[in-house]
């Protein structure tokens, strides 16, 4: 096995050029920035990003990230909107905020023809039950810039939104997302979107849909669930599952010739770049991973087809039931997605975040007099 600290090389101090940016230049792999602000939207744009993704979590950063200007912001905009919600006013922020990063990604988004250049913007956590508010808002989203591409949960809800909105021309990326089972659905149900737009003769050429799976919140909950029921499972393999679950994803969307693009997503170790590295795939780091990436004098290797340990894999399969939900195609049923732990757990974090966001602007609209 290798180790998850010091592979899949050992570092090579005095690289010229930083790992990111030579993987880029070098193969396949494109580079997405986890990250919407404008500062470190531009240094990863220097590292050969060609993307950017938010999701609530972000968003809520981004803003905190230059507060007095967003709470300018808030401001101007209540007064100009003097019935609108605090739900409605921060998710005005949100679209703002995107529509500002997706300003910076334009040439990317020429030169990749749609395929990058893309800024993900989030549909509302609380419309996880309604699949017409799912496409009404990725609909809303599309408009915003000719480069958005907008993410939606991969529930039984989300998947039937998925369908409808990639017929209606928008560009998905699918989130909330962690499993095998998860990403093939996905995957179908994009094709059976661009099929339907093929077929009424409308144009699918500069669509760059992309699904997320999020390998470290997978990692996430098989430690907690190892924990949980005292699974015997050794520690170090439980750094694997996320890249074992990318990489079996990765061999049947090339087996069956899907036009979604894989994108590793919350990142927990290095694995989660250093092992998908030379896959027609997305990696999206959030920005201290990215500095952490390049620092690390870790070559990137092409290591995408090289499969990981029978060990580590018979030891998660026989320990962790869990896992083999999440590592086999038929692991679960559609229905069965809402309730899958790491499901559950992002979003009730995503929910968290849309009240955090009302608060910043409750706190601008009505603020504590005893501060």
């Amino acid at each position: 096995m290798r180790d998850p600290v010091t592979s899949p090389a050992a570092p090579s101090p005095g690289l010229p050029v930083p790992p990111l940016l030579r993987m880029t230049e070098e193969t396949p792999t494109r580079l997405w920035s986890d990250s919407v602000t404008a500062k470190e939207l531009s240094a990863a744009i220097g590292w050969g990003a060609v993307g950017a993704t938010c999701n609530p979590v972000i968003a809520l950063a981004a803003l905190r990230e230059d507060l007095p200007q967003w709470q300018r912001r808030i401001r101007e905009y209540a007064d100009a909107h003097p019935t609108a919600s605090e739900s409605q006013i921060g998710w005005a922020m949100v679209e703002e905020l995107s529509i500002e990063a997706a300003g910076l990604l334009t040439d990317a988004f020429a030169e990749h023809a749609g395929r990058n250049g893309r800024l993900s913007v989030q549909t509302d956590p609380r419309h996880y039950r309604d699949a017409d508010a799912l496409v009404a808002q990725a609909v809303r989203f599309d408009a915003l810039a000719p480069n958005i591409i907008v993410k939606i949960p991969a529930t039984e809800v989300g998947i039937r939104a998925m369908e409808e909105a990639t017929y209606r021309g928008v560009s998905i990326n699918a989130t909330v997302s962690f499993t095998v089972p998860q990403a093939v659905a996905v995957a179908e149900a994009i094709e059976r979107g661009l099929d339907r737009r093929e077929a009424d003769g409308l144009d699918v050429s500069r669509m760059g849909p992309v699904c997320t799976i999020m390998v470290g919140r997978l990692d996430d909950w098989l430690k907690v669930v190892a924990e949980r029921d005292d699974a015997p499972v050794d520690a170090e393999s439980l750094e694997w599952a996320g890249v074992a679950v990318f990489k079996r994803a990765y061999r049947i969307f090339r087996e069956r010739g899907f036009r979604t693009r894989l994108l590793s997503a919350a990142f927990r170790n290095h694995l989660h770049w250093s092992e998908l590295v030379g896959g027609d795939v997305v990696i999206s780091p959030p920005f201290e991973w990215q500095l952490r990436l390049n620092s690390s004098g870790i070559e990137p290797l092409p290591l995408i087809d090289e499969p990981v340990g029978d060990a580590v894999l018979d030891g998660l399969h026989r320990e962790l039931p869990e896992f083999r939900r999440a590592y086999e195609p038929d692991g679960m049923s559609i229905t069965e997605f809402e309730d899958f732990g790491a499901t559950r757990r992002t979003l009730r974090q995503f929910l968290v975040a849309c009240a955090e966001l009302e608060s910043v602007v409750r706190d601008v609209l009505l603020p504590d007099p005893a501060r």
